[in-house]
This record gives C-alpha cells, structure tokens and sequence, in this order.
C-alpha cells in the first residue's frame, strides 16, 4: 500500500515524534508491512516538479491512493478560499487538495490534534480559520463534510495527540496495510480504540500519591498533580503511561501535568494549564466515571489515612523518606 502524507498549518511535531519510532525504526517497520511513502514533504527526496507529477497522477487515477495522512489543521482563510496556505510549487491551496485527494484514498488519516480537531493552530481567535480534517473543534464538520467517508467505508482516522506518540500512527498504519481496521475500531471521535481506551492516568508513575490525594503543589515535587496544579490524566484518553515515548518518557513522567492533548479544544482550557480550576475548593473537572460525592468521600478518607512517608515526599522534588521495611519475624 501506498502512503501521501501532507503537512498543513502546523508545526511538523507529528513527524519529529513519528521518526522515534524504535525496535524497528519507522521506515523498516512500515517496509515490511509492505507500505511506502509516494511522498512526504519532509523524508522524501522528490521537489518541484517531481511532486506535481505524483499529485497529478494521483488526480487523474494513473496511480491508486492507498493512504491520505494529513499532519496540521486545515487553514481556510481568507473567507473560504484556502489561499493563507498554498502546497508550494502548485499554485493551488491545501485545501483544494485535500478536497480532491480526499474522495481518492481507499483511507483518510488526520495525524495530530492539529489534524483531527484544530488544535494549535486555532487558538487566539483562530486568525486563520483553520479547522480539522473532519471535526472543526468537537463539532463534526471540518474541511471536509460530517458524511465523508474514504473508499473503503470509514470516515476519517483521527490519531490524536500532541503530538501523536510514534506506535499510534505506526500501528493505525499497520493495521489498515492488514485489513484489521474497521469502524467498530474508532471511538465516537474517530481515535483508534487501541489507544483511546485507556486513560492517562492508567500506569501513572504518580498513582500511588494519586490513591491517598497526596498532593504536589509546585512543578517538579513528586505528588499527585491534579488537584493544585492542573493534571487531568484521569479525564484524557492515551496509553502515555503503559508505552512511554522512547521507552521511558511521558508528561506526567516528566513532572508535567496532563494538558489532555487527545481532546478537541484542548489547546484553550479557559485556564493556566499547570492550575487546577475550582469550586469552593474541588476540583472542576474530575475522574471519569466518578460521581462527584463518592470522589469527595474518598478524598477525604485517603487523604485522613496518608502514610508520612507518601505526605513527605509529596512535597519534595525526590525522596526524602523511603519506605520503612519490616524485619521478618
């Protein structure tokens, strides 16, 4: 199978991600799937007029398009035409491309949130009028319809993330070269399941703070981060913390909160992304699937019974009091 892969109003992070892809690297694991790029305007050597010639047979069905990923949200400013953003060297706005290019591909793959719902690129008034491939924020309806759907049935593959971890664009790529991707796949937002059915907070490194609401209250201290300092890895959709880029990393493994980067609109919370918002001092936003009295009622409860140890080293930026073993009787 065949892969074009465009890159729109953003900032090619997706791509930078994807090239960390390890064990094997990303062009020998998508070689022995039997998929190869026609062109990628930043791995492939082809330019100028060499690209035109791809496109237009493309166009024209000389050649069949297999994968459309797109990388950036779509800019369709000013006032519709596309024209803040020209595929260089063509003339023509990304937009219009994506457009034709769309109804060609046997699969559509909008590659980052930029891709899948704005992103970046729209926030601070949206000066650009970009939207996502398929969804203009949470709202289906993007630069292309709500009724789009690829030529093999599925409407488009949103892989969320900012950016996307290596694995979920290499596996969704793998698993369409396998014919193992269908639309009972997708969740409502049209993220790959495999993914989108964990939470952040699945295997957080912070978990056990997490338990007895041992709480960090500066970037760097060890504690749990959601209630002071704007974590929300308990409400956003990923397996950051069961794969880790480059085998160890993730945000919250980093002393970072979760900013919820698979989601539409994340990129303007209405507030600092490192402050937990409040209501009388709880938590706005809290656990999925958890009522708000049960929460309280074990808050309180875990917080009443916090070892010395957990409550110390939560304010720490390492540990100061290691775990007391018990000799053997």
């Amino acid at each position: 199978m065949n892969i074009l892969w465009l890159q729109s109003a953003g900032c090619g992070g997706c791509t930078m991600s994807l090239l960390c892809a390890e064990g094997p690297n990303v062009f020998d694991l998508l070689a022995g799937a039997g998929l190869t790029f026609l062109w990628h305007p930043a791995l492939s050597l082809e330019s100028g007029a060499e690209v035109r010639g791809i496109l237009a047979s493309l166009v024209s069905g000389e050649v069949p398009l297999d994968i459309l990923c797109v990388e950036g949200a779509i800019a369709r400013g000013p006032r519709g035409t596309g024209r803040y953003q020209i595929l260089s060297g063509t003339g023509r706005p990304l937009l219009d491309w994506l457009r034709d290019l769309a109804p060609l591909a046997a699969h559509v793959v909008a590659v980052g949130t930029c891709a899948t719902y704005g992103g970046v690129t729209t926030a601070g008034g949206n000066p650009s009028d970009a939207v996502g491939v398929q969804y203009d924020g949470a709202h289906p309806g993007g630069a292309l319809p709500a009724t789009f759907r690829a030529r093999a049935g599925l409407p488009v593959i949103n892989i969320a993330g900012c950016p996307t971890h290596p694995d979920w664009v290499t596996e969704t790529l793998l698993m369409l070269a396998a014919g193992r991707l269908g639309a009972s796949d997708l969740d409502a937002l049209g993220r790959p399941r495999f993914y989108a059915d964990h939470l952040v907070h699945h295997a957080c490194p912070k978990n056990e703070f997490y338990e007895y609401k041992a709480s960090a209250r500066a970037l760097s201290e060890m504690g749990c981060m959601m209630e002071h300092l704007g974590c929300i890895g308990t409400q956003a959709v990923g397996d950051c913390n069961i794969r880790p880029w480059n085998g160890q990393g993730s945000c919250t493994r980093g002393g970072y909160p979760c900013i919820n980067c698979t989601a539409p609109e994340f990129e303007e919370p209405r507030h600092l992304f490192t402050a937990t918002p409040k209501i009388a001092g709880i938590p706005v936003g809290l656990p999925t699937d958890m009522p708000k009295a049960w929460f309280m009622a074990l808050a309180s409860l875990s917080k009443a019974a916090t070892p010395e140890r957990i409550a110390k080293n939560a304010v720490a930026d390492r540990i100061v009091t290691p775990p007391t073993l018990r000799k053997p009787r």
